[in-house]
């Protein structure tokens, strides 16, 4: 399985509308994505601004081919697209070890 992290920067005082364009562009789109396993969303406390975003994914290839290289990745950018303030920062990893 492969983790996809996603730090988003969003415009300030936009907090509760991309709190409910996040949710609804994962339930819309992103859920029905090949190779999609689950997600998990955290948002800043000192940086209210600032929110994780982490998916998991079957393989790399289901993020970066059939993902963002296909039609869903457009819906998904025009739902949550509108509040960044710059271009998310993306990175992948492989599980290491985890807590029982």
């Amino acid at each position: 399985m492969i983790l996809e992290l996603a730090d988003i920067r969003i415009a300030p005082g936009q907090q509760a509308e991309f709190d409910a364009a996040i949710q609804r562009g994962i339930a819309t789109v992103i859920s029905g994505a090949k190779g999609f396993r689950g997600f998990k969303v955290n948002k800043g406390i000192e940086s209210p601004e600032r929110y994780v975003l982490m998916i998991f994914w079957d393989t790399l290839e289901n993020h970066t081919v059939d993902f963002r290289q296909g039609p869903l990745f457009a819906q998904w950018r025009a739902i949550v697209g509108p509040y960044f303030a710059a271009p998310p920062a993306v990175e992948h990893f492989t599980l290491l070890a985890k807590s029982a």
